[in-house]
């Protein structure tokens, strides 16, 4: 891709812009694990939807290819699926979460079952959050804006993008995701209007695109959509949803953020799928189908224009990056390594600095091994949602719980049962047993361990005022 120099300089000040913003406000040594996690429980509507949305929308080349190969079909697969599991989301867990007053997701399965439970969940939610699609597509923009190999742009975006979370925690992320969630949204708007001034609308599109593209499967076995539903309900056990319920100054302002959060999201999928048309309209012969956006970019944009929407690929990206990387780091501190052994402030800040390490350097490893933003969705999808939604979900709603031996056999079988199925298909040439996608062995016994084990518990509210208390 060919920048002008007026590109170049939105792109300077757009990192020196996210630099500015993320050290503004450092974490001191002796910062409370409260300041550290959720930032003091601060977090207003806007800022709770700025963040929550822009966080949410990481895979954005991901989205522009599944949109150039398959049209319209894009909104029904990363699109409906995930607004139906945010509205649940709103409707069952946000102002319990809120009104729990805990910090992370581990800690209501150690007040609901036992501390093994916690473990076992904290390195499953530990593995989902490693942010290896975003890795991918960050060092895949960067690929195409430099010239640099692959492996130089994944490792210099990762640096970049944690080194601000490293000095100040989570509210570094949202006082970035303001100017994140803002760039997206213009950027995508911008190039939608250029495309319909420059082309036509609905008609062009019409036109020049396969049938398929308009129809709701775009070419797809119904079966592969239909698992996507299922993988969506990962969002009930999502941890950046409970953080910034967690971190909210109301308990009001958790469920009102997502119903505002989920309209922003079909706006900016609107924008998203109408570009990827266009793109397929444009650039029928294109080679590499996750380049669809760039390209796209470079073919109908003048400069100064072409660098603003370079930024609101990276703004969309990077504001994923820095806040999974975080959330990795801040399980990793206070979730696993937390459970072995009680740390202080300084000890739990020095921690969550080396689980950012850590995770950063996984997820390169992880982006560099799958090579796919689909298949790492898809994989760590089809694992972590058996593991963590049944226990999770029913640690919050209703009065039935497992016992805490079941709930972590749960967590570990169902979850082992589905890996172990997704890694028979390597040896298969991509193949299941017996047809059926790995998420649904383990979540139909995860189902039938709470069938079959579950109890009337009364004692959970009790349970989490003491341990309110004792924070």
């Amino acid at each position: 891709m060919t920048l002008g120099w007026i590109d170049y300089s939105l792109l300077i000040l757009y990192l020196g812009g996210l630099l500015y913003l993320g050290i503004q406000r450092r974490l001191r040594s002796d910062s409370s694990a409260s300041e550290l996690i959720v930032g003091g429980r601060l977090l207003t509507l806007p800022a709770f939807v700025a963040s929550l949305v822009s966080t949410w929308y990481g895979g954005i080349l991901v989205v522009g290819e599944y949109s150039f190969q398959y049209g319209i079909s894009n909104w029904l697969v990363f699109g409906v699926p995930y607004y139906i599991a945010a509205f649940l989301f709103a409707l069952f867990l946000a102002k319990k979460a809120r009104e729990s007053k805990l910090l992370t997701v581990p800690e209501r399965l150690a007040i609901t079952y036992d501390n093994k439970t916690a473990i076992a969940g904290s390195v499953v939610l530990f593995l989902m959050t490693v942010p290896s699609t975003y890795i991918l597509i960050l060092g895949v923009l960067v690929n195409i804006i430099t010239g640099y190999p692959l492996w130089v742009g994944i490792s210099f975006g990762t640096l970049f993008s944690i080194v601000y979370v490293y000095l100040g925690g989570f509210a570094s992320v949202v006082r970035t995701d303001l100017l994140q969630f803002g760039l997206m949204f213009i950027g995508f708007a911008v190039m939608l209007i250029v495309l319909v001034i420059n082309y036509g609308g609905y008609q062009f599109i019409v036109e020049n695109v396969p049938v398929t593209h308009l129809t709701w499967h775009g070419g797809n076995d119904s079966s592969y959509i239909i698992v996507w539903y299922f993988i969506a309900l990962s969002t009930l056990i999502e941890p950046a949803f409970f953080q910034r319920c967690y971190a909210t100054k109301k308990t009001s302002t958790a469920r009102n953020g997502i119903f505002v959060s989920i309209v922003c999201w079909a706006i900016f999928d609107f924008l998203t799928t109408s570009c990827g048309l266009y793109a397929r309209a444009l650039l029928p012969h294109l080679k590499d189908p996750l380049t669809a956006f760039p390209e796209l970019a470079g073919l109908v944009l003048p400069a100064g224009l072409l660098g603003l929407f370079i930024l609101a690929l990276l703004a969309t990206v990077m504001s994923t990056v820095d806040s999974y990387s975080f959330l990795a780091a801040s399980t990793f501190s206070h979730d696993i390594v937390g459970r072995f052994r009680k740390l202080g402030d300084k000890q739990l800040l020095r921690m969550t600095r080396i689980g950012l390490l850590l995770s950063a350097g996984l997820a390169v490893a992880f982006a560099l091994f799958f090579r796919s933003g689909v298949a790492i969705w898809h994989a760590f999808g089809s694992i972590g949602t058996p593991a963590l939604l049944v226990p999770v979900f029913f640690s919050f709603v209703g009065k039935r719980r497992m016992p805490a031996q079941w709930a972590f056999l749960s967590i570990v079988l169902c979850g082992g049962l589905s890996a172990i199925w997704l890694g028979a298909s390597y040896f298969r040439d991509g193949s299941y047993w017996f047809g059926i996608r790995p998420i649904f062995p383990g979540l139909m016994l995860s189902l039938l361990f709470y069938l079959l084990f579950s109890q009337a518990d009364d004692t959970i509210d009790l349970r989490i005022t003491e341990q309110e208390n004792n924070n």
